[in-house]
C-alpha cells in the first residue's frame, strides 16, 4: 500500500496506534531505564505523556493536519513527565509548528517536520547527551530529510524513519558508556521506536485501526543481539529484541551515586491576576538551576512554563520559580528512596512498585510542599548569581535568532525594519539579565536610539554597539571575547561591525526612482548598506548586480542568510553563479527565516 499524503485523521490514527504500541511495552522500556539517575520509570513517564497527548487529540478531532498535530503537542506538553516525556513533547511540538498551516502533507513536509521537532528538542535541553532519545530522533529525522527527496510515498518514508530510529537505538551503547556497562540500549530511544512502529503499523494496514492488528510487536533490544546486516526497510520487521538482563538496569547503580536526589516537575502559570508577570529570561533561569541540579528541561509555551530538574535543593528551585508566576501541578520524588526500595524488592524477588510521589499535584504553597520555612518571592536579579556579561540582540527570523543565541547572546528581541522594539522592551531585557555588564546590538539604524535611551534609563552598566544591520551584529558577536574587559570588547565589536559589507534583497512596493535607479513595483531591489544598487524583475538578476557592487569592496568570505520566502531552487542557482563568478570567495549559507527579505548578504 502506498500513500502520497496524510491529513489530520490519518495523523490521529497514527498517534493512537503509536500510543498503544508504547503502552503494551511499558514494562520493557522501564527495564532499560538507567543513567544518569533513576528518573521514575522512563516507560511509565513516556506513556503518561503520550496518553495526555492523545486525550487532547480525541477532544479536538480535526481533518486538518496542522490542527491535529497542534492538539497532540498541547496535550503532550501539559502531561509531560520525566526527561524522556518532556523531550517527546518537544519533538512533537516542533513537528506541529512545522505543519501548522497544512491540511495535509507529503513526504517532504513530513520529513521537515520531524527535523524541526529534533531542533526544538535539542534547544530545550540544557546539556544534550548523545546516546539517548535525542540521538535516535536526530538520526531518524536526518535520514528522513534525505530519503524524502527520493520518494513521494509516505508509507515508505515512515518505514525508513522507523528502521533508521531502530538502527540508531542499537548504537546508543557506543555513545553512552553506562549503557554498554549494563548491557542495554537507551530506554527513551526504545520508547520512541515503539511509537514510530505504531505509526508504521497504521500506515501499512490499509489506513484503518484494528484490534489485535500487530503482526510483529517489538521488544526491547539488547545491543549484542543486533544483526550485522539488515534487510530493506519495506520488508524489515522490527529489530528491537528482548533485554539481555532480567534485572532492571537501575539495580546496577549505587544509591549513593545519585547526587541530585530530588526529581522535580511543575508548571509556572504566568497569568497573574492584578499585576504583570516578571520578564522571563530562560537562559538565566536555566543557569541558576544548574548551580545545584542537572537533567534540566525548561519549556516556555505562551503563559505556561514547564520545568523539570533533578536538584539538591528543592526549596531554592521553588523560590527561584515563584518570581515568575504561580506554581502548579507539583511532582517531587526522592530518587535515593526510590532506588533503595527498588533494590530491596529485587533482592526479595518481588515486583517493584514505584515510590509514591510526595505532594503530588495541586495549587499548594511551597511551605506545605516542603514542610519547611516559608518561601520568599525575591526579585529575579537577586536570585541569579551575576555573570560578568550579558548580551541582548535584535533580530527577526528564527534562524537568525538561533545563530545569535548560539554565540553568547542571552536575549533576542524580535524586531527589524518595520517592527522596532521599544525602549521599554530594551529596559525589560536589561533588568532581567543578571550580569555586571550588558551589551546591546540593535542591528538596525532605526533601533539604535531606543537602545541608547534604554541604556541611560536602566542605571546599569550598558554598552550599545551601534550595529545597523544583521551582518554587522553577527560580526560584532563573533568578535566578542569573554575573558577581555568591557572596554576592549566594545572596541573590537564596533571595529568588526565596521569591516562588514552588508547587502539585502527585497521587493519594491511602488514605482519610483532613487539615486538614478528606476524602480518598478514588484521588482527585486538589491541594497548595499543603505544604497539601492539594482532593481530587476528577477531575483537572480538583482542578486548578481548587488554581488558585483559588494565585491568592489573586496572580501574573502560571503555569508548568505536565506529568508522564509527563499526557494531552494533559487538559492542553489544563486550559489552556483557566485561560485563560478567569484571562485576565490568562500561561501556559507544559513537559514535565517527573516520575512520580506529573501536574502541577506555579509561580505568580510
Amino acid at each position: 500500500m502506498s500513500k502520497r499524503s496524510i491529513n489530520g485523521s490519518d495523523f490521529t490514527a497514527m498517534a493512537l496506534l503509536g500510543a498503544e504500541y508504547l503502552e503494551r511495552n511499558v514494562d520493557r522500556v522501564n527495564a532499560l531505564n538507567v543513567f544518569p539517575v533513576p528518573d521514575g520509570d522512563t516507560g511509565t513517564n513516556m506513556n503518561l505523556t503520550i496518553v495526555s497527548g492523545v486525550r487532547e487529540l480525541r477532544n479536538k478531532p480535526s481533518d486538518h493536519l496542522g490542527k491535529a498535530a497542534e492538539a497532540l503537542s498541547k496535550g503532550l506538553l501539559m502531561g509531560a513527565r520525566g526527561n524522556s516525556g518532556v523531550i517527546l513533547s518537544q519533538l512533537f511540538r516542533g513537528f506541529a509548528k512545522s505543519l501548522s498551516n497544512l491540511e495535509e502533507a507529503g513526504t517532504l513536509q513530513i520529513a521537515a517536520a520531524f527535523q524541526n521537532g529534533v531542533d526544538m528538542a535539542y534547544k530545550a535541553v540544557v546539556k544534550p547527551v548523545e546516546g539517548t532519545i535525542l540521538t535516535v530522533a536526530r538520526e531518524a529525522a536526518k535520514h528522513a530529510v534525505q530519503y524524502a527527496r527520493r520518494t513521494s510515498d509516505v508509507v515508505e518514508l515512515m518505514q525508513e524513519i522507523h528502521a533508521k530510529a531502530n538502527e540508531a537505538l542499537q548504537r546508543t551503547p557506543d555513545l553512552l558508556p553506562v549503557l554498554k556497562q549494563v548491557g542495554v540500549v537507551d530506554s527513551g530511544g526504545q520508547g520512541l521506536v515503539f511509537i514510530y512502529e505504531g505509526f508504521v503499523q497504521y500506515l501499512t494496514h490499509s489506513g484503518t485501526i484494528q484490534e489485535k492488528v500487530f503482526a510483529f510487536p517489538s521488544e526491547a533490544a539488547a545491543p549484542e543481539e543486533v544483526a550485522a546486516a539488515q534487510p530493506a526497510a519495506a520488508n524489515r520487521p522490527s529489530a528491537a529484541l528482548k533485554p539481555s538482563v532480567p534485572a532492571s538496569a537501575q539495580s546496577k547503580l549505587a544509591t549513593e551515586d545519585i547526587e541530585f536526589l530530588y526529581d522535580m516537575e511543575f508548571f509556572i502559570n504566568r497569568k497573574i491576576s492584578g499585576k504583570p508577570a516578571v520578564f522571563f529570561n530562560e537562559y538565566a533561569f536555566k543557569k541558576a538551576l544548574e548551580k545545584d541540579g542537572d537533567s534540566i528541561l525548561v519549556i516556555a509555551d505562551d503563559d505556561i512554563i514547564k520545568v523539570h530538574v533533578h536538584s539538591r535543593k528543592p526549596g531554592d528551585v521553588l523560590n527561584l520559580a515563584m518570581a515568575y508566576g504561580e506554581l502548579t501541578d507539583f511532582h517531587i520524588l526522592n530518587m535515593r528512596e526510590q532506588h533503595r526500595d527498588l533494590l530491596e524488592h529485587e533482592a526479595a524477588a518481588e515486583p517493584f512498585a514505584p515510590v509514591p510521589e510526595y505532594a503530588l499535584t495541586g495549587d499548594i504553597s511551597s511551605t506545605e510542599l516542603l514542610a519547611g520555612p516559608a518561601a520568599q518571592v525575591v526579585a529575579p536579579e537577586k536570585l541569579h548569581e551575576l555573570a560578568p556579561f550579558g548580551i541582548v540582540a535584535v533580530a527577526l527570523g528564527e534562524g537568525i535568532a538561533n545563530i545569535f543565541l548560539g554565540n553568547e547572546v542571552d536575549i533576542v528581541l524580535s524586531g527589524g525594519q518595520t517592527m522596532n522594539p521599544s525602549t521599554e522592551d530594551f529596559v525589560n531585557a536589561i533588568e532581567s539579565l543578571p550580569a555586571e555588564h550588558i551589551y546591546l546590538l540593535p542591528n538596525n539604524s532605526n533601533i539604535i536610539l531606543a537602545a541608547e535611551q534604554a541604556a541611560e534609563l536602566s542605571g546599569r552598566q550598558v554598552t550599545v554597539i551601534p550595529t545597523k544591520t544583521i551582518p554587522q551584529g553577527l560580526a560584532a558577536i563573533l568578535a566578542f571575547k569573554e575573558e577581555e574587559s568591557a572596554e576592549r570588547n566594545a572596541a573590537w565589536m564596533k571595529s568588526a561591525a565596521e569591516q562588514v559589507v552588508s547587502g539585502q534583497v527585497t521587493q519594491a512596493v511602488r514605482n519610483t526612482s532613487i539615486d538614478g535607479v528606476d524602480i518598478q513595483e514588484g521588482d527585486y531591489m538589491g541594497i548595499k548598506e543603505k544604497t539601492i544598487v539594482s532593481s530587476k524583475p528577477t531575483l537572480l538578476e538583482a542578486c548578481q548586480l548587488l554581488m558585483a557592487a559588494m565585491a568592489e569592496e573586496g572580501g574573502e568570505l560571503l555569508t548568505i542568510l536565506t529568508g522564509e520566502d527563499a526557494k531552494e531552487s533559487d538559492t542553489a542557482e544563486l550559489c552556483e553563479w557566485i561560485e563560478k563568478a567569484y571562485p576565490d570567495i568562500e561561501l556559507e549559507v544559513h537559514s535565517g527565516g527573516q520575512p520580506l527579505y529573501p536574502y541577506l548578504f555579509a561580505m568580510e
